[in-house]
């Protein structure tokens, strides 16, 4: 299926109409950015006009043909307000070109755009918090952008800018990478599956250190509960903790447990209120 330019996001249009392209015929895409020389002929004057139609070999019956062909398959890929705009070209390439005119700008602001995101990819860095997904969908947005512009760089080149974007937390990962692999061949998607799978077991580490300090907190607060409370209040309180551990499946924090003993403490000594005033009463 073409790609379909609505006149928004013209960089990932672009992008994917190239490779579109490409796949029919890879012909067809160097006769866009380099244009087709169609048919003409050189005047007594010097001038250089269309070949008349009716004077064409079968070579300019080729060229003319697969000039077509490219046009159409550019008319077909936008709405109609790009279709005029490019409509009155008289080839693929010219239709090619006022698109990336209109979207990218000239040569001068295509320069401007490039300075202003290698900037990007220069100071760029991971954010505090941040996982290595959202840092790689950042990182990937610089890249594609720099892409459309034609200003590329190779993969070894990106695996070390990776590298050093990563904070100190990640240092020990990175001197073992680089220990094990030639970093001028590892591939970046290697690269980012082995951060994302080191990131993973930080956080299984991160979470069962939590876990741990939740449960010694919560047999401190038992033992605390135990030595300082009355026997029904210490009772009351543990099955309350007891109940709430359950239900919350050890997510309960230290105060919330201690909510939960205050409230059981009070139950205890308003009911003991209570029992005392109907004993005054009754005598």
């Amino acid at each position: 299926k073409t790609p379909f330019f609505d006149g928004n996001n013209y960089s990932h249009w672009k992008a994917k109409m190239t490779i579109f392209i490409q796949s029919l015929d890879h012909n067809l895409w160097d006769l866009i950015v380099v244009g087709p020389n169609l048919p003409t002929v050189t005047l007594e004057n010097g001038n250089v006009i269309p070949k008349p139609r009716n004077t064409y070999d079968d070579n300019d019956e080729r060229r003319v043909q697969i000039n077509a062909k490219a046009k159409h398959i550019i008319i077909c890929a936008i709405n109609s307000n790009e279709c005029n705009r490019i409509s009155s070209s008289i080839s693929a390439k010219e239709m090619w070109d006022r698109l990336e005119v209109t979207y990218e700008g000239t040569n001068q602001v295509k320069e401007a755009k490039i300075s202003m995101l290698v900037h990007d990819y220069e100071m760029f860095t991971m954010n505090e918090n941040e996982d290595i997904k959202s840092m790689l969908s950042r990182f990937t947005n610089i890249i594609n952008a720099l892409q459309a512009l034609d200003k590329t760089y190779s993969n070894s080149e990106m695996v070390r800018k990776i590298f050093r974007c990563l904070p100190k937390l990640w240092m020990p990962k990175v001197i073992s990478i680089e220990e094990a692999k030639n970093l001028n061949i590892l591939p970046l998607e290697d690269l980012l599956g082995s951060l994302m799978t080191h990131e993973l077991s930080i956080q299984k580490k991160d979470d069962d250190e939590e876990k741990e300090k939740k449960k010694k907190k919560i047999v401190a607060l038992k033992s605390t509960l135990i030595e300082d409370s009355s026997e029904e209040v210490t009772q009351l309180a543990l099955m309350a903790l007891e109940e709430e551990e359950e239900e919350e499946n050890d997510e309960v924090t230290y105060d919330e447990l201690g909510l939960v003993v205050e409230k059981y403490s009070s139950m205890i000594a308003s009911l003991k209120k209570k029992v005392k005033t109907l004993v005054n009463e009754n005598e």
